[in-house]
């Protein structure tokens, strides 16, 4: 019960989600083509100053994106230089423990030193490689701040005169990129519920397939309940035979051997055998008796009676 609610709780989530999605795509697309719109409009209007104005609002955005490549490199190079100094604590702290007279001889002081040691070696190659890009990407940030600079002086006119389709295009920008993350949020949860919708899906074919095999061993089972209740009559019947096939070996004469061993040997064939199944193919089963008997002498005869009323008790 629990899985099939999960399984409908994510069919729902799935169904709603991807309907909140189209028509983010729709709002999207709807957005994009206004925007061309609009923009293709202003740019009618202010004709050729756009491109002319065009390479100082790239020089722009490439600045800007060196200004935050910036902070990011100086974000890493503190971190690192943080972690450089943590370790030459360790390495301080691991030397004093090593110089003390009561733990020269500890190998766990001179462990810690070792690891100390290689943690200022890291902490130490990273401190100069970030400071190497920190450099570099603060030398990237400057160039493209002059940049910008000479084309703003250079192009201050035709900056002025495009500045509303710029304008305009920086909202539409900003809209679109708002509902561009919508979007890929969305396409996030929709495959989260896909997945929840997976895995329940799939803990139900695994429960399924538990209960039929508990189902087909039932069946098993109670096919074979029927034959053991008919095997223990049987088996008890037999040992019953046996019994009184003893109680017969008991009753005869201690001079009667050819009896004796005979009723012994089918008393131990009772206990042996639990079929007779395989009697019914032999058509001759009873001249095979009556040979038996006959075999069995003249004192034998004297327990055949016996030997008759034991054979169908037992059978």
């Amino acid at each position: 019960q629990e899985e099939l609610e999960h399984l409908n709780q994510a069919n729902e989530d799935i169904n709603s989600l991807e309907l909140q999605l189209d028509e983010a795509r729709s709002a999207y697309r709807r957005i994009l083509s206004e925007s061309a719109r609009r923009l293709n409009a202003q740019g009618s209007q202010l004709g050729s100053c756009i491109d002319k104005a065009r390479p100082y609002y790239e020089a722009r955005r490439l600045a800007k994106e060196a200004q935050q490549e910036t902070q990011r490199a100086a974000l890493r190079y503190e971190r690192a230089a943080s972690m450089h100094n943590a370790a030459r604590e360790m390495v301080f702290v691991a030397e004093q423990g090593v110089m003390a007279d009561k733990n020269r001889l500890d190998p766990t002081w001179q462990e810690m030193l070792n690891h100390a040691t290689c943690k200022v070696n890291e902490a130490e190659e990273e401190r100069l490689r970030s400071e190497r890009e920190h450099q570099r990407v603060t030398q990237l940030c400057q160039e493209a701040e002059a940049k910008v600079q000479t084309l703003q002086k250079s192009l201050k006119r035709v900056i002025l005169k495009s500045k509303p389709y710029f304008e305009l295009k920086a909202q539409f920008n900003q809209i679109l990129e708002e509902h561009k993350a919508k979007v890929t949020s969305l396409e996030r949860s929709v495959s989260q519920a896909k997945t929840r919708y997976s895995v329940a899906l799939r803990n139900l074919e695994q429960i399924s397939e538990q209960i039929h095999a508990r189902r087909l061993q039932r069946l098993l089972q109670r096919r074979a309940s029927p034959v053991g209740a008919e095997a223990s009559p049987q088996h008890s019947n037999l040992e019953l035979g046996a019994t009184k096939g003893t109680h017969l070996v008991a009753q005869c004469p201690q001079t009667d051997t050819l009896s004796l061993l005979s009723l012994q040997t089918i008393a131990s064939d009772l206990q042996k055998f639990d079929s007779v199944e395989h009697l019914l193919a032999l058509s001759d089963a009873t001249s095979l008796h009556s040979q038996e008997l006959e075999d069995g002498g003249g004192q034998g005869r004297a327990g055949q009676s016996h030997f008759k009323h034991h054979r169908s008790v037992s059978l």
